[in-house]
């Protein structure tokens, strides 16, 4: 009987702990637990990740890649990511739109 009730309980820890959660509310795929709002000097950053909301992460995140080799979250929300994130973009665009020149 112990050893029964043994498998019974073993068989269950072993299903609801490789199940995902319930709560559609909880994500824990977004990359950004944390964010910042304060404004990064130009020169101090050396690269800008932005991460689309999608079916892993309820919302945008915008990740900057500093001098020093620190990651750090931005807050989507704040104005100055925006113009950030904004530029990054039409910067995209304008060199993929611009036909790459011929070496003579």
């Amino acid at each position: 009987m112990k050893l029964c009730v043994l498998l019974v309980l073993g068989t269950l820890v072993a299903l609801t702990d490789g199940m995902p959660p319930i709560s559609r509310d909880l994500n824990t795929h977004c990359r950004c637990v944390q964010v910042e709002s304060r404004i990064i000097p130009p020169e101090n950053l050396k690269s800008i990740k932005l991460l689309p909301e999608g079916p892993n992460c309820a919302q945008t995140e915008v990740i900057a890649g500093l001098v020093s080799g620190e990651r750090v979250c931005l807050n989507p929300g704040s104005a100055w990511v925006k113009k950030l994130v904004q530029f990054v973009l039409e910067r995209q665009t304008q060199k993929q739109a611009t036909p790459p020149k011929k070496k003579a």
